[in-house]
């Protein structure tokens, strides 16, 4: 099978492939964003910014056809592959519109005679490896602010998403972003490796997994170049009490299947309290019920999409199997489809036993697992009771008594009565095993800059 191809998760048909990237094409590559960066870090902030918007207005443009892409790349509805490139978009538009005042120089006071001034400057080419469940709208989080600020963009995509990647590629250098400056690659692991100890890329961002942020990690260290890394969640959403607990269940389910349930800051746990936990979980069950397989390119009421790949569902499904011999009860959906397609039925599981290999697992797939809890300092413990701490909610009709809770969660996005607020301009990014750095917001495009000390003496 081709490395880099289309392969639509619905058939398994293999739609289009493309040719990997030999030796002499990276160092090609490693060139044209080093000669593009030496460019563009010249032109000033408010011309690349116009650029930037520039993208921002051909992804709008081409919205059916670059949300068509994605559905067949990777399995997610029309609806939603529609609301990826809007929110895609809103995110290039933020840091055109917004970027330049993030990074304006700044006066601090100085004890020392004379004028300090902090300035944020590119660094250089920056390498990306972003993960297929969100293929432009992870993309767009790490190029736009980094292209604002002056960094050129070497992007390496999931092998499912090669013809998404060329897509993005198109459109920047359509908007004027010269050539060399945002450079789709289709590269082996072993190519990434040389790429990050080359002198050429100062930074490498990665979206995936713990093992591939180990990876990524280790190897920017070996060679003092700065990363983010975006790695799981298993974030809990906590419910300490509702009014309306058919409603709190819904929002639940839906968040949860939400993209096929292939979300790294999806309510993966769901801790509720006793006195509603079997109304809640009759709820989950409900909605789980008496739904079939459709087309993501046509889906219809009661339908669900594929996941990305058949090994994908085939994955999830071992895992609810192993929570189930462990203990575990699946209450609905569950069941894994014959032949080629990726389909997995969205599931409901309770009883996980905390002694078990499946507690600490986090599930990438539709899987709604429901904990029961019978104190707020229970539901806490078991919240924080995870090696990983991406995001995590509260919920409560007593906003004060959420808060509490939510104040000590140890994750790196909290809330109080939303499972996750996600907004261009809201930070993004967790804390233990879910890896380091923040993107989006403000604090997005300072991760890749060289925050100098300017000093005039007097």
């Amino acid at each position: 099978m081709a490395k880099y191809r289309v392969q639509n998760p619905a058939t398994g048909e293999i739609v289009e492939t493309f040719e990997s990237a030999s030796d002499e094409r990276v160092e090609q590559q490693l060139a044209a964003a080093d000669a593009a960066y030496r460019e563009w870090r010249e032109r000033s902030v408010q011309e690349r910014a116009a650029i930037v918007k520039r993208v921002a207005e051909l992804f709008a443009e081409r919205r059916e056809e670059l949300a068509r892409i994605i559905a067949t790349e990777m399995g997610k509805s029309i609806a939603e592959s529609l609301d990826e490139v809007d929110f895609a978009t809103d995110i290039i538009e933020y840091y055109a519109v917004y970027g330049p005042g993030l990074i304006t120089d700044a006066e601090i006071p100085s004890t020392i005679p004379g004028k300090a001034i902090i300035e944020q400057l590119p660094v250089g080419a920056l390498l990306g490896v972003m993960p297929w469940n969100f293929p432009y709208y992870q993309v767009a989080r790490f190029a736009a602010p980094n292209l604002v600020l002056g960094n050129t963009i070497l992007l390496k995509h999931a092998d499912i998403c090669a013809r998404s990647n060329l897509a993005i590629q198109e459109i920047m250098e359509e908007a004027g972003v010269p050539a060399g400056g945002y450079q789709a690659l289709f590269t082996s692991h072993d190519q990434i490796a040389t790429m990050i100890a080359d002198p050429r890329v100062q930074g490498v961002s990665l979206t995936g997994s713990e093992r591939a942020g180990a990876i990524i990690g280790a190897q920017a260290g070996t060679h003092l170049k700065k990363c983010v890394l975006e790695l799981g969640g298993i974030d809990p959403m906590v419910v300490l009490d509702s009014d309306d607990v058919a409603a709190v269940a819904k929002a639940a389910w839906e968040f949860r299947t939400y993209n096929g349930g292939q979300v790294c800051n999806s309510n993966k746990r769901l801790i509720v309290m006793d006195d509603i936990y079997d109304e809640f979980v009759a709820e989950l069950v409900q909605l789980a019920e008496g739904l079939k397989p459709g087309d993501q390119l046509n889906l219809g009421e009661g339908e669900y999409v594929p996941l990305s790949t058949r090994a994908a569902a085939e994955t999830v499904h071992a895992q609810v199997q192993q929570a189930v011999a462990e203990g575990a009860r699946l209450l609905a959906g569950g069941e894994l489809s014959e032949g080629p397609g990726a389909y997995y039925s969205p599931a409901v599981l309770v009883d996980v036993p905390r002694d078990s290999k499946s507690y600490g697992e986090e599930i990438f797939g539709p899987v709604a697992t429901v904990y029961r809890v019978h104190s707020d300092e229970e539901a806490l413990e078991l919240a924080n009771d995870c090696a990983l701490g991406l995001g995590g909610s509260v919920f409560s009709t007593d906003e004060a008594r959420a808060a509490r809770v939510a104040s000590r969660l140890e994750v790196g996005m909290a809330h109080v009565n939303t499972i996750a607020a996600e907004a261009a301009e809201l930070p993004f990014g967790g804390v233990k095993r879910s890896g380091f750095g923040r993107e989006m917001g403000p604090l997005g495009i300072g991760e890749f800059a060289n925050k100098r000390l300017y000093f005039v003496a007097k």
